[in-house]
């Protein structure tokens, strides 16, 4: 029977856990502080605990603690890891993203998705499953380059806010004093506009927020991103305009450039329209085509254009760098590569 894992657990559930062992309750900080702040890989390791202590722990706990199964390193410096999951042939993707003195790291929250965005490699595997907290704090702890780390950006696979539970807790573990201690403003959670994780997420962290908008226009954002039947744009921004940011929490918006699709000075004019009165920041991102979609990027002058008319308009624009192109950098590519070919063991 396998043993219940650690590794993912907030200082809350550690101080049921020691309770529940008979151990002293101090002995959950002493958990928190060698799971989330030292390299250690066993319950051994934990020194300034009782032998009894770790005996009794070890019989009842792993760690938790996943290697990767693959790593690729681009000639930029980003390298992306492949990590297994509990699930039969099943993996997810972490970027990790070097930039002179930033490290972000993009992390996934689920295996596969359910949204079906017409641009994502990542829809097209469809869902296999949600990745429990330790799933995502396991892309950070057990990533070579984690000390070196400034920012974490939850923009891998899958949807953040579709698994607003286990998202939540590993966001505590990020953050809070007891574990990582990382400054909420060094964290962005992306989302594709699902509402009622939004407002969970806005109420209880601080962490910052990126909206996949990609066209300003219902009818061509319905046909790119099937959510806009359920939850639509106008209905997303509203509630941004209603909550309060601060000075600091930050909002900004994803924009992948297609070709012909959303691109035109008509597509600026229209996102000055419903953005107005909302303190953003616009990032527009190179789109580059993946396996039997019929969707083209936008060319340079075009991307540009663009970034130059929304800035002149007030909407500050940034170009996102295209990073690891040379290691199916965009999310899914990797991952689908090894489904098919452990599918294709099995038969």
């Amino acid at each position: 029977m396998a043993k219940e894992i650690l590794l993912g657990k907030t200082l809350e559930e550690l101080t049921q856990v020691v309770l529940d062992l008979k151990l002293p309750k101090f002995t959950a900080k002493q958990i928190a502080d060698w799971l989330y702040k030292k390299d250690i890989t066993s319950i051994d390791e934990m020194l300034n605990l009782s032998l009894k202590a770790r005996t009794i722990l070890k019989d009842n706990f792993d760690i938790g603690l996943t290697a990767t199964i693959k790593e690729q390193c681009s000639v930029d410096g980003t390298k992306k890891y492949l990590y297994p999951t509990n699930m039969p042939n099943q993996f997810i993707e972490t970027a990790y993203i070097p930039d002179d003195d930033r490290a972000t790291l993009c992390v996934s929250s689920q295996v596969g998705c359910k949204m079906g965005c017409l641009f994502c490699m990542t829809g097209k595997q469809g869902f296999q499953g949600q990745l429990k907290a330790g799933d995502i704090i396991n892309q950070v702890r057990s990533l070579p380059e984690w000390h070196q780390l400034t920012n974490i950006v939850y923009m891998g696979m899958g949807e953040p806010l579709d698994n607003v539970p286990e998202v939540m807790k590993s966001l505590e573990i990020l953050t809070a004093d007891y574990a990582m201690a990382m400054s909420p403003r060094r964290i962005t959670v992306s989302t594709i506009g699902i509402i009622p994780g939004m407002k969970t997420f806005l109420n209880e962290s601080e962490c910052h927020l990126a909206v996949s908008l990609h066209t300003p226009f219902d009818d061509e954002r319905k046909k790119l991103m099937p959510v806009q039947n359920v939850y639509p744009v106008k209905d997303v921004l509203k509630m941004i305009r209603e909550f309060d940011f601060g000075r600091q929490r930050r909002v900004s918006f994803e924009y992948i450039m297609f070709k012909g699709i959303n691109d035109t000075p008509a597509h600026v004019k229209e996102l000055c329209k419903i953005l107005d009165g909302i303190k953003c920041r616009m990032n527009l991102i190179r789109f580059h085509p993946i396996p039997n979609s019929p969707l083209l990027g936008s060319d340079e002058e075009t991307i540009e254009e663009f970034k130059d008319l929304l800035n002149k308009k007030g909407i500050t624009t940034t170009i996102r760098r295209s990073r690891g192109l040379d290691i199916f950098a965009a999310c899914g590519l990797l991952s689908t590569k090894e489904l098919v070919k452990q599918q294709s063991k099995d038969y």
